[in-house]
């Protein structure tokens, strides 16, 4: 047995007659040795435990297994708990996990999560007792923190109050190297709020809500808000390309297509953990990185070879309306759901579908009849495999539940189409004949709030459909559609634009969509609804031969068509324009304004924007070089009931009165005040040429000279023509045709 260190001998610690260097213990060294990098990377500590005895201690291990165990493989023998000199833990623990990545798992999907309702774990590992507890980072006396007094932060959502009273909307240009917010005032110059030159490196961006500008560098992402335009949170991803938030600003991807390198002096935000990774979820709350992951290879063909994706997907990952969840399409295999705040596999498992395509999200959370649990659907589609016919589902998360399916066949690709509230799923399906020469397209429409979600097919159209969009919280919808073959050409094809909107039905029912009527000969390829339904913009973007904008309402108030009389819709082209080289467009969030732009990053042909109102009259164009970006500012969801929105709606006149009355009274005060204006400057000149005046006839004084210069010019004059004083008579002889004719003699 082993002495203790009581029991310890002077003379067995004499050293003097004890020679190391004859003693080979070089390959005991090697094996037993703990290597620090592999040995203590298996380590966590976990903290927050509750204070226990030696008789409860194995009961809370046994307890703390469970969980320790979701996310890696321990065991009761590594787990290792202080107890002090009173007999009791000291409420932490060391544990060692199978591998160093079952300890980073835990670590980050472990940390701030409830043991039970009075305790709250903290993990971390061992080895950050090293890189943040060395020697010279701590002091040896505790020095108690120092408590910063309160300031009131600004309110993020401040812009929602205009200073005018207008209830106008905000924007964002970036223009050249400056990026400015701006005030919309229709006809008249935008009111500048805040201009910075170099504000971003590549593009800015609003967040869903509208409480954050984000400017994108090639050290990572910042936000900005708040009146005074200040940073509020910064995420430190090294040459970040693309950013995209959550529905509800929780939460923000980003991605680069340069693998994360973490330095070895460390990184001030990011762990060893995310090198190599390309992407990165942040909470935006706490503004620390929640999870990263790393590209994805390209699935292998049927040769082995990797197939080159058609498009980088963007965005790789996907919210739920709700935000309690992020999938991400593992392409060709399954969908891998996480639970949030913790980015924990839901389930631990994936969802498996074999060659699944696509993937969407509903954008509203949606009550189905006869559903009282919580859930949140997505769509998915599988292409044909072998015998097996292509698929659309319909999942119910979390029970990962198959609600409704769709089996289809002849299929040669899909689009996956939501409306705004969830209520309807549409799915563009191209079928392609049996010799493949020719292709037609067919919607099926899932209506998803109705009992058993039944699936109405529109097969009426005949040519291929390249774009559709539902009105936002309606049921009618756009789409454009061409015979000729889908692909890059050199003169772009003739398109036909269609709207279709629903039968009339008894009740609150919704009866099947029918065709209301086809533009033939068109060049429009975009669609772009206002966020608040009814109007609608038909344009041809990216074009260098066309740049037509159509306005049309769906709700025109004027006489109906026979054959329109049982449908829900009476449409009417309200205005035609035109913007040469448009590239962009896109409605405020009030629906009353459109910007369209001719970007920079496209073409460098009059680069600059229109502004028209919803009837398509056009109230400001600003040609402006260098011109490259135009973002309405977002704004959150009305805190007001339906039935208060309802009760607006109903005294809708009256509150336009008020309004066209003080439209009125805004524009008569402009001319009243440009007047005003123009009289003073006025005013300015005459009293300026007073002092001149007089400072000049001062000056002739001094010097001597008339105090008119021109009555002693006029007077010279008089005196070389008559010296003597006598006047003269002058007299001219004028000649005045009366008549003149001319006569042709042969």
């Amino acid at each position: 047995m082993a002495p203790s260190y009581e029991t310890l001998r002077d003379e067995n610690l004499d050293e003097e007659d004890f020679d190391y260097d004859e003693v080979d213990v070089s390959d005991l060294k090697e094996k037993y040795e703990v290597q620090l990098e592999q040995g203590y990377d298996t380590f966590v500590v976990i903290d927050g435990l509750p204070e226990v005895t030696e008789e409860q201690k194995p009961k809370l291990v046994k307890f703390l297994l469970k969980k320790l165990n979701t996310v890696g493989k321990t065991s009761e023998d590594a787990i290792f708990m202080p107890f002090g000199d009173h007999g009791k833990s000291l409420r932490f623990a060391f544990v060692e996990y199978s591998s160093p990545a079952e300890a980073a798992a835990a670590v980050r999907q472990l940390d701030y999560s409830p043991l039970d309702k009075k305790h709250t774990l903290r993990v971390n590992k061992l080895t950050d007792i090293d890189r943040y507890g060395r020697e010279g980072r701590i002091d040896e006396e505790y020095t108690p923190p120092t408590i910063e007094p309160f300031q009131e932060k600004e309110h993020l959502r401040s812009f929602m109050a205009d200073p005018s009273g207008r209830g106008r909307d905000q924007f964002v240009m970036y223009r050249g190297d400056t990026v400015g917010v701006f005030w919309n005032n229709e006809k008249d110059q935008p009111e500048n709020i805040v201009d910075r030159p170099h504000w971003t490196e590549t593009f800015v961006q609003w967040s869903p809500l509208g409480t954050y500008l984000t400017s994108v560098h090639q050290q990572g992402v910042q936000l900005w808000g708040g009146a005074s335009w200040t940073r509020i949170r910064r995420f430190a991803h090294p040459f970040v390309n693309l950013v995209a938030f959550s529905p509800n600003e929780n939460y923000i991807v980003t991605w680069s297509n340069r693998p994360i390198s973490i330095p070895d002096e460390g990184h001030p935000q990011l762990s060893i953990d995310d090198d190599g990774k390309n992407y990165v979820i942040w909470d935006i709350e706490t503004g620390k990185p929640i999870r990263s992951f790393a590209q994805q290879d390209t699935p292998a063909g049927p040769d082995g070879e990797a197939k080159k994706p058609a498009k980088f997907p963007w965005p790789a990952f996907k919210w739920s309306a709700d935000d309690k969840y992020v999938a991400r399409l593992n392409q060709g295999t399954s969908i891998s759901v996480y639970e949030l705040p913790r980015m924990n596999l839901l389930d631990k498992t994936t969802v498996k579908l074999d060659g699944v395509v696509d993937f969407d999200w509903a954008p509203a959370t949606v009550k189905r009849e006869g559903v009282k649990e919580y859930e949140q659907l997505f769509c998915f589609w599988t292409p044909e495999i072998g015998s097996n016919p292509a698929r659309v589902g319909l999942m119910s998360i979390p029970s990962k539940q198959v609600v409704r399916s769709l089996n289809l066949f002849s299929v040669s690709d899909a689009k996956l189409h939501w409306q705004s509230e969830g209520a309807y799923l549409c799915v563009k399906v191209d079928r392609h004949s049996k010799s493949k020469k020719s292709q037609a397209t067919t919607l099926e429409i899932f209506r998803i709030k109705e009992k058993g979600v039944p699936v109405e097919v529109v097969d009426t159209i005949k040519d291929t459909v390249i774009n559709f969009a539902w009105e936002p919280k309606g049921d009618r919808f756009v789409t454009i559609t061409t015979t000729e073959p889908v692909g890059a050409t050199a003169v772009p094809p003739k398109t036909s634009v269609a709207f279709f909107c629903p039968e009339k039905a008894k009740g609150n029912a919704v009866g099947n969509f029918k065709h209301l009527r086809t533009l033939e000969k068109k060049n429009s390829n975009a669609i772009y609804w206002s966020p608040k339904g009814r109007f609608v913009v038909v344009a041809t973007v990216h074009n260098t031969q066309s740049s037509d904008l159509d306005f049309y309402d769906l709700d025109f108030e004027g006489e109906k068509p026979e054959s329109d009389k049982d449908l829900t819709a009476n449409l009417q082209l309200m205005n035609t324009a035109d913007h040469y080289g448009v590239t962009d467009v896109e409605w405020d969030p009030s629906g009353r304004y459109v910007a369209t732009w001719a970007s920079a990053w496209k073409h460098a042909m009059e680069n600059g924007y229109h502004i028209y109102d919803f009837r398509g009259e056009q109230l400001r164009e600003e040609p402006i070089e260098k011109f490259k970006q135009w973002a309405w500012r977002p704004r959150p969801a009305t805190l007001l009931s339906k039935e208060e929105q309802k009760q607006i709606r109903k005294n809708l006149r009256e509150y336009s009165r008020i309004f066209e009355q003080e439209d009125a009274e805004r524009i008569s005060s402009a001319d009243v005040a440009v007047v005003q204006e123009r009289r003073r400057l006025l005013e300015d000149w005459y009293n300026w040429r007073e002092v001149v005046e007089e400072e000049v006839a001062e000056e002739r004084a001094e010097l001597g000279l008339p105090a008119d210069p021109v009555e002693e010019l006029l007077k010279a004059k008089m005196a070389e023509v008559a010296p003597n004083g006598e006047e003269q008579v002058i007299e001219e002889i004028m000649e005045e045709v009366l008549e003149e004719t001319e006569e042709i003699v042969n």
